[in-house]
């Protein structure tokens, strides 16, 4: 059995507060204490209207049949000739009132003369008082039914005219009425039925009441209201202060959450509110809408170029009692971090290139000492003067294009690391390269470096390996291409290679898979582009424009 106690302790009155539950099981019981009112007006209203329809036929019955007797006529008639009137013997149309009592459950039947007075009645004092007619036409010879109120009582009544026998005229009317019964009595007449169905009803929806609050209290973990509104207050202000993006995805594809930093990071402060709008519909590049709303396994540390952001994902999906509601992503900007790493990167890329130099070295200066220990000395001098010359001809070659110092010593370094790898590393004759603003030339530097790289590692291997850059400034644009005959990129992965980190190397210390997103995002910084095709070579041909703040200056080179 349940009692008040143990209902309360069921819903929970916590502190002196009505948890989520309990208050929802109040609610239900007023709305049902104001339906079950609402149910008891409608039942007497519609019994009072079937008692309407029932006694206002009978009214109708008797006050035609009373109207109709030759007696009530001839004494109405006797009136019109200038005999006896009737008022003054009232006991003359008494029999006739009595009889229409007689045949039906009438309150009282009157005669009223076409002044409205009455004339005869069940009740004698109403006699000679005028007659309560309501909004009856009955004294324009019509029969009329409704409800009037003699005595302040409200009774259902039928007013029938009484027509002569002689010329057809109007001599009256005949009034037969019933008073509705008391509120009261209809209560009591209706009470076992309607205590019944109001307490059938009434159980039913306290039960069900019960069980909803429980369902309730289960899913809102007991909490009440004000636990609640304040569990979503901190929970909007712990997602607004965090620094990392968080956005939540229904199941629809819709955004369910958004918080400040989220939205800075895919670049949606200035337009509408993105919260339940279709993630499809927020004007995001299609490679963040399949990171954002992707189905399948979660993303771990996915890279990806968001506007000139680089910025990390990680999703996982969400669910409640087993259930997916959908996915949970956050956002890392990793823009000055890749910055950094990018100038780490050419730190690298020079203690690669000095080695490379050093182990070049190393391997001439043996040969040399063995030479001069064999006494070869004019060998010595033959491969001195190769040496030379072959390390001034490709300084010639380089500096004569590119009159940029920090380009041309860049493409030289690379010339040493190329030979070292057996790759051949050759400049195109139709480059041409004015001297750069700084900014510039450290932009072209990184973008340089990690191409040639790439193509150096993708050519190692094959046979006859071979890399070649071309570089042209034309008028405010720059452009660059770089191609080997390596085994190229197919073509699925073209894009991944630019927004995913993606790399088919093996990772040293986690530098790897940031080179070919850190050139997009210089370019893409710059307003140019890169795009990769296949090249005649067979392997991977990468072109970048970008463009410049000044018109270069033309140089032939002769």
């Amino acid at each position: 059995m349940v009692t008040l106690s143990t209902l309360g302790s069921h819903l929970g009155w916590r502190r002196g507060e009505l948890t989520l539950a309990a208050k929802v099981l109040l609610l239900q019981l007023v709305v049902i204490a104001v339906l079950l009112t609402a149910v008891g007006v409608l039942s007497v209203r519609q019994s009072n209207a079937d008692f309407a329809d029932d006694q206002g036929a009978q009214m109708r019955s008797v006050a035609e049949y009373v109207a109709t007797l030759p007696g009530v006529r001839g004494q109405l008639q006797s009136v019109e000739d200038g005999q006896v009137p009737a008022s003054t013997n009232p006991q003359r149309l008494a029999p006739y009132v009595e009889q229409g009592v007689s045949l039906s459950s009438a309150t009282d039947v009157m005669v009223v003369s076409l002044e409205g007075v009455v004339l005869a009645a069940t009740d004698p004092s109403r006699v000679g008082d005028r007659a309560a007619l309501g909004d009856s036409d009955g004294l324009e010879g019509r029969g009329w039914t409704g409800d009037v109120e003699p005595d302040d009582e409200r009774a259902v009544a039928h007013h029938a005219p009484i027509i002569s026998e002689v010329d057809g005229s109007l001599l009256g009317i005949v009034a037969a009425e019933q008073t509705y019964p008391s509120l009261a009595d209809q209560i009591a007449t209706a009470a076992p039925d309607l205590a019944l169905f109001l307490g059938l009803g009434a159980l039913l929806g306290v039960a069900g009441t019960w069980v909803v609050s429980r369902m309730v209290r289960r899913s809102t973990r007991g909490l009440g209201t004000t636990e609640l509104a304040n569990l979503a207050d901190h929970r909007e202000a712990l997602l607004h202060a965090i620094r990392e993006g968080v956005v939540g995805v229904g199941t629809d594809g819709r955004v369910t959450v958004m918080n400040d930093a989220a939205r800075a990071t895919l670049d949606l402060d200035a337009g509408p509110d993105p919260v339940g709008r279709p993630v499809d519909e927020l004007g995001l590049d299609p490679h963040v809408v399949a990171l954002l709303t992707g189905e399948g396994a979660d993303v771990k540390d996915a890279v990806a170029l968001v506007g000139t952001r680089v910025v990390v994902f990680n999703r996982g999906r969400a669910s409640t009692g087993g259930r997916g509601i959908g996915t949970v992503t956050t956002l890392r900007d990793r823009t000055e971090l890749v910055s950094l790493q990018s100038q780490l990167s050419s730190n690298l890329s020079i203690t690669d290139t000095l080695r490379a130099q050093t182990h070049e070295f190393d391997n001439r200066l043996h040969t040399i000492s063995g030479l001069v220990q064999l006494g070869e000395y004019d060998e010595v001098a033959t491969l001195v003067g190769t040496l030379t010359q072959h390390r001034a001809d490709v300084n010639e070659r380089v500096s004569k294009r590119l009159h940029d110092p920090a380009v041309a010593a860049l493409v030289i370094a690379k010339h040493a690391v190329a030979e070292e790898r057996g790759v051949a590393l050759e400049l195109d004759p139709g480059s041409r390269l004015p001297p750069l603003a700084p900014d510039e030339v450290a932009d072209l530097t990184t973008v340089l470096g990690n191409l040639v790289d790439n193509a150096i590692d993708a050519a190692a291997g094959s046979q006859d390996p071979l890399v070649e850059l071309w570089i042209l400034a034309d008028g405010d644009t720059l452009h660059v291409r770089v191609r080997d005959n390596g085994p190229g990129v197919p073509a699925d992965l073209r894009e991944a290679i630019f927004v995913r980190g993606f790399s088919t190397k093996p990772d040293v210390l986690g530098g790897r898979g940031i080179g070919l997103p850190l050139v997009r995002l210089i370019c893409t910084q710059r307003g140019g582009t890169v795009t990769i095709e296949e090249a005649d070579t067979g392997g991977a041909e990468f072109l970048v424009e970008l463009p410049l703040a000044t018109a270069a200056d033309e140089d032939d080179g002769s």
